[in-house]
């Protein structure tokens, strides 16, 4: 399983959507250099008013493009970086992703997989009614996140656009992912 990065993207300040870049620099243990959840512990707001010492689980944010297509065809207009992901993907499940899988990207850049993002009331102030598009109901009857995948940086390097992505799952048993 492979896939391709569409587009990188960051943010200094703490705003919903962010800047797409040439490239992107991954720290490692930290996250995207430059970007405002950039650290070893939590940097989402909600999350550092509860308690600041958390691990950031949330260092780097990904998206899978599909998602994109599934939201036109609702009557949303979203683009790469529009819902706050540092990389946008295509050509890979993230959502079926294990927790602990490993993401290697281009030539150096290893990421962890460590959950789902949980998507907040934010996504309606950016298009209202756009929550709602992106939960959903599987087959089984349980919510289906589908605002992308957080991961933290095993190893750091430069991301950039047209760079391929490689998967390699942890041992069995795998866990699903759960919001973080």
């Amino acid at each position: 399983m492979n896939g391709t990065v569409v587009e990188v993207a960051k943010s200094r300040t703490h705003r919903f959507s962010k800047n797409p870049a040439f490239e992107i620099l991954l720290v490692e243990g930290l996250g995207v250099a430059g970007d405002a959840h950039q650290g070893a512990t939590v940097k989402h707001r909600s999350r550092v008013a509860a308690d600041p010492t958390q691990p950031n689980l949330r260092q780097v944010h990904l998206i899978h493009s599909e998602l994109f297509k599934e939201l036109a065809d609702k009557g949303f207009q979203v683009q790469p970086a529009d819902l706050g992901e540092n990389i946008t993907t295509t050509g890979l499940d993230l959502l079926a992703l294990p927790q602990g899988t490993i993401l290697c990207i281009g030539h150096d850049v290893e990421l962890v997989v460590t959950g789902l993002r949980n998507p907040c009331i934010q996504i309606d102030k950016f298009q209202k009614g756009l929550v709602g598009a992106v939960l959903d109901k599987g087959a089984n009857g349980r919510l289906v996140r589908k605002s992308g995948i957080m991961a933290v940086v095993k190893t750091g390097g430069i991301v950039r656009k047209g760079d391929e992505i490689g998967v390699v799952e942890p041992p069995l048993p795998h866990k699903a992912l759960k919001p973080v």
